[in-house]
This record gives C-alpha cells, structure tokens and sequence, in this order.
C-alpha cells in the first residue's frame, strides 16, 4: 500500500479544503507514492517522534500540527534544529503528513473525541462552518435523471448530516432551437422543440463542483448540458468548529471539575465561574478555542472547555459560563486514537504495516508541583 492511499482515506474524512486559509494541512515532507513500512501517528513532529519512527521502521509520520507553518527563509544545518530533523526526515526517505484544522472542523474530529472523553452524548458542532457550498441543479431528460443523479451521488454531491442521496426534482418543460451544426440527443435541429424535462438539484461541497460536473457530462445525453450552480451562505451541516454534548445527568461545581481532571487525566487547569450551579449541557473546543465561548453561552451551556484562554478572556467570562483552560496537548491528544483506528480499519487486517502512536509526550509545558 503506498502512503497516497492512507492520506486519500484522511481526507475523504477531513477534506483539506474545509482548513483555515492560513493553516497548512497535508504534506509535508516527501514523497506520497512511496510504499509504507509502518505508520506513526502524533501531535506534532521532533527528534524522538522521528526516533521512535525509525526504530519502529515507520516511514509514513501523520502529525496533527503541521511541521511547516511559516515560510522557511533557509536551511541551516549547523545552527537550526529543524534544519536538522528536515535532514533526517528526508536522510531517510520518510514522509511526513499533518491533519490539523480540517481534522479540528470534521465530524469525530479534535472535538469530537474531546466531548467523547468527557463522556458527553447527543453530540453536535458548537458553531458550523459557513458559505463553502454550492446548490447545483442540473436539468435532464426524464430518462436519464437516475443515471445523472447516481453520477452525482458517486462523486460527493447530495450529503446532508448522515444523509446521503440527497436530491430534488422538479417537472417542467424545456426548450430549444439548434443551429445546423448541432446534433441533439432528442428532437431534432434547425426547428424550435419543446419538451418534458427533470430539473435535479443537488447541495455540494464547494471542492466537490468540478468532479461533479465532470461526471454530469460523462452521462448526460445532451451536447450543452444546462445547470446553475447557486453560492450558500447556509451553514454546513457536516463541518463546524468545537462540540456541544450533554452530561448522563447533572454535576455540581466540585463534582465537574473533578470529572474533568479524571477524564482527561491532568493534575491541572485554570478555570472561572460561571453562573449555574449544576452542569449538564457542555461545550468544548480542542486546542485554541477561546474566541467560541460565546457561542457556547448563546446556546445556553453550563460549562465551554478549551485551551490557550487569555486573561482578559477569562475576564469577560466570569459569571457568564463555567470557562475551563485545560491545556492546548490536554484537549487534543484523544484525537490520535481516532487516526490510528481509521487508518486500521482500511488496513483491514494487513499484518504487513503496523500503526502505532507515539509512546512519549510532545507536550512543551511543565507544571511545578513542589
């Protein structure tokens, strides 16, 4: 199996295209045709992930932060560290590949595993992305309205939430008058036609438009196939930013926050009060997530956990929702175990590769406890 194959099986979960502009999700380093050994999932990339890739004989490393973030200016092998972990990434014909934002914004996502960990149920996007779809509606011969709408299916068009197929058809009369150099597929040229004709729509995701229309044309009988393809500003159902979940009953103040701390495993947070004294209804955001508690407190939520919370931030906080920093490591690490089990999955029983996740800790912070 090569590396491309793995990365495609990401993607078609975390589309790329669903990432924050300035994010850089995807490739990093190498040369995706290569075929894998092993595989390593982390957080993100240093010299004992890479280590423990080589020991493991792992060529494929799949980080959630992108190891390239900013633009390189050189390559300094003496003096710079990462010049070095670049050298021996490609010393050893590795590749190295980052989810990062689109897998923050996908369904069972950062988040996702987050509100999962917290023992959370009944789980939704806290705010969902916006204005990345497209409503195509294509019009069609009557019979070939199934052949046009499975082409449309096969390529990603049609998928509401868990709903999949998802179209809409009207009847209505087209018309036409072709020239001498035309050859339509029904009625005739060089006289005006009137006819029976399906319109099918369709929503999209933007990235999905142009194999959509591709595969329209390679099934639909006419010479100038008609559709329009109608910009949202609605929001999208299968992608959003952080989580919103219920506890299986209510939790005082105490009991919540130790909860918290048991689930996520961590000896320490910062934390401001909120103003309900029992917390049910929980907001979360893996990573940094403070600029959405007051999406959490528009929806009424007892409690928004997140990370990399400023003090002003807490400031506005207090006394509006229970706003808990639990640490940017803290809250995103559950995500890996989702990875490593998807890639598994497609493996379906492969004993030739394994998947492995990191065995250390890529967390820069230390907490003093004397």
């Amino acid at each position: 199996m090569k590396c491309i194959e793995i990365i495609k099986n990401i993607e078609s979960w975390a589309p790329r295209e669903i990432a924050w502009q300035k994010d850089n999700s995807g490739l990093q380093i190498g040369d995706t045709e290569k075929r894998i050994l092993n595989i390593l999932v982390c957080l993100e990339i240093n010299d004992n992930v890479v280590n423990e890739a080589l020991k493991k004989k792992c060529n494929l490393i799949i980080s959630h932060h992108p190891f390239f973030f900013s633009p390189l200016k050189k390559i300094d092998i003496a003096k710079d560290r990462n010049s070095r972990l670049i050298q021996n990434l490609i010393k050893h014909d590795m590749v190295l590949y980052s989810a990062h934002t689109n897998l923050d914004y996908t369904k069972e996502g950062v988040s996702y595993q987050l509100a999962r960990i917290l023992e959370l149920r009944d789980i939704n996007f806290l705010a969902n992305l916006k204005s990345n779809q497209y409503k195509l509606s294509v019009f069609v011969p009557e019979n070939y309205c199934d052949a046009v709408a499975n082409a449309i299916f096969n390529a990603g068009g049609g998928i509401i939430g868990d709903y999949t197929k998802c179209s809409f058809s009207t009847r209505g009369n087209g018309s036409f008058h072709g020239s001498e150099n035309t050859n339509p597929a029904i009625e005739e040229n060089e006289i005006f036609n009137s006819f029976n004709e399906i319109k099918l729509e369709v929503l999209l995701d933007r990235w999905k438009l142009n194999k959509v229309i591709s595969e329209i044309k390679k099934v639909h009988p006419y010479e100038e196939v008609a559709y329009d393809v109608v910009p949202l500003d609605n929001p999208n159902v299968n992608y959003g930013i952080g989580a919103i979940g219920y506890l299986d009953k209510e939790y005082n103040l105490n009991e919540f926050l130790s909860h918290v701390k048991n689930r996520l495993q961590i000896t320490n947070f910062r934390y401001t009060n909120g103003n309900k004294k029992k917390i049910r209804k929980v907001a979360v955001c893996g990573g940094s997530g403070s600029e959405y508690f007051n999406d959490a407190v528009a929806q009424n939520c007892d409690a928004y956990i997140t990370a990399d919370i400023k003090y002003h931030s807490f400031q506005e906080a207090k006394g509006e929702i229970l706003l808990i920093d639990a640490g940017h490591y803290e809250t995103e690490i559950f995500s890996l175990k989702e990875i490593k089990k998807r890639i598994t999955l497609q493996l379906n029983n492969n004993n030739d590769i394994k998947v492995y996740l990191y065995s250390g800790s890529t967390n820069p912070v230390i907490f003093y406890n004397n």
